[in-house]
């Protein structure tokens, strides 16, 4: 038992290296549970069974500092968190770039489908909280994800509920949009809605279909041989935004498949990351 508590506190320090601060994302119990009575797993820096969510704050040196912040949502199906490649070595990419990541470890549905939202727009509110001690611009707070992650950006995207808790930009990589059969992600769907959804909520978590005039700028990512989350989820995105006057980027590489994150031996890593500052420095940053 002593051997095992060492290991799991031994994973939780080489998760957070690199951060200067984790903060949890509730004060007490977060208001909804999701059912998961297992204890949190980490395996190849992928973390499971997540109830106790938090933000790992990455800051930029003073003298870069571009006042700007991502909120970072990693991939996973729902059913993990790939913390390493689409979490840490993200914020610590934009932290280079004079932009705060910060990293959002959320609970993980298992069928409760408000629970992700819950926890992205109260890491939203809280970078906003602590918009002065962290210098940053409460205008310039985004958010980013991948693949089920990106869903969950899309949906803070299109789902907020106030000012406040809007981001001011999404950056999505590779992202399950749809819950539409035949092009969804099929686990990240069950896992966030369930074995039976409803159809009402097959529309309300068809992102595409909750785009509106206020939905912020968006850059999306992707493979055009990407067969775990088609491409048609971000083309289908992609038109929503249009259609609603939305600024909209999208870059679509020839090959890479799905779920690279920052890999370095995704073939188009260095120009993904170009094509991203370029984006930021025009969108954002300015």
């Amino acid at each position: 038992m002593k051997k095992t508590c060492l290991f799991l506190l031994i994973c939780l320090f080489a998760t957070d290296v690199g951060a200067q601060t984790i903060l949890k994302l509730w004060n007490g119990n977060p208001p909804t549970s999701n059912g998961i009575t297992e204890s949190e797993k980490q395996e190849n820096w992928r973390i499971s069974n997540v109830t106790e969510p938090d933000i790992a704050v990455y800051l930029p040196e003073k003298s870069k500092n571009t006042r700007t912040a991502v909120i970072i949502c990693p991939g996973g199906g729902y059913s993990r968190l790939a913390y390493d490649h689409e979490g840490i070595q993200f914020a610590e990419w934009l932290k280079s770039q004079g932009i705060a990541g910060i990293i959002l470890k959320y609970r993980l549905p298992n069928g409760y489908k408000e629970i992700p939202l819950q926890d992205a727009q109260q890491a939203i509110s809280i970078v906003r909280s602590k918009a002065n001690e962290w210098d940053i611009d409460q205008n310039k707070v985004g958010i980013a994800g991948f693949s089920a992650g990106g869903h969950l950006a899309s949906t803070a995207s299109t789902h907020f509920t106030s000012g406040n808790t809007r981001p001011d930009f999404s950056i999505l990589f590779y992202p399950v949009i749809t819950m539409k059969e035949g092009i969804t992600h099929g686990g990240s769907r069950y896992n966030l809605l369930g074995k039976s959804p409803s159809l009402s909520d097959l529309h309300i978590y068809s992102n595409e279909k909750q785009v509106n005039a206020n939905t912020p700028p968006t850059i999306i990512m992707l493979s055009d041989d990407d067969k775990a989350v088609i491409p048609q989820n971000s083309i289908m995105y992609y038109d929503a935004l249009k259609k609603n006057s939305i600024p909209a980027t999208m870059y679509v590489f020839p090959t890479g498949g799905h779920g690279w994150g920052m890999n370095t031996n995704f073939k188009y890593h260095n120009q993904m990351l170009s094509l991203l500052k370029l984006w930021l420095e025009a969108t954002v940053i300015k």
